[in-house]
C-alpha cells in the first residue's frame, strides 16, 4: 500500500510542480518548457509508475463502493489532432479489450460562446492522435488532468 500512496503521490507532486514552472512567465520559454516537463512527465511516471497509480485509484474506488470486477489499466491522455500528453486516465472493459488501449484521445468542443463545454474520451489502440482506431466494450473509470 506504500508504494501506492507514494507514486500517486510522485504524480501529483510532479503535475503540481510541472504547473506552479509553467506559470513563471507569461508565454515565452517557461511554457514551452513547462510543456516539455509535463509532456515528458507524464509519460515516464506512466511508464514506471501506471501499474502502481492503477491499483491506487482501484483501491480509493472500492473504499468509495464504486470499484469494477473488470480490468483496467491507466494510459496518457492525449489531445486528438494535436500532439503531448495532457494527463492519465484509467480504463475499464473486458481483459482483452482493455490490453489494447495505449491512449484516450481528448476531444473537446465549445457550444454558443463557451456556455457549456462537451469532452469526448476516445480509448485508442495507438498514441498517434493522427492515425487510430477506437477501441470498443472500453470506457474511461477515472481522469488525472493536467492543464498544459
Amino acid at each position: 500500500m506504500q508504494v501506492k500512496k507514494a507514486a500517486v503521490s510522485l504524480l501529483l507532486a510532479t503535475m503540481i510542480g510541472a504547473g506552479a514552472y509553467s506559470g513563471v512567465s507569461a508565454f515565452g520559454l517557461g511554457d514551452l518548457l513547462g510543456g516539455a516537463v509535463k509532456i515528458g512527465g507524464i509519460n515516464l511516471l506512466l511508464n514506471k509508475y501506471g501499474n502502481s497509480v492503477n491499483s491506487a485509484i482501484n483501491s480509493l474506488m472500492m473504499k468509495k463502493g464504486a470499484g469494477t470486477d473488470y480490468a483496467t489499466k491507466v494510459v496518457p491522455i492525449l489531445s486528438v489532432g494535436g500532439s503531448g500528453y495532457i494527463g492519465a486516465a484509467q480504463v475499464v472493459g473486458p481483459a482483452e479489450q482493455v490490453d489494447k488501449v495505449e491512449a484516450v484521445g481528448q476531444l473537446e468542443f465549445s457550444v454558443n460562446d463557451q456556455l457549456f463545454r462537451i469532452k469526448g474520451l476516445i480509448p485508442m489502440d495507438s498514441k498517434n492522435p493522427t492515425s487510430f482506431s477506437r477501441v470498443q466494450g472500453v470506457g474511461v473509470s477515472a481522469v488525472i488532468d493536467l492543464r498544459l
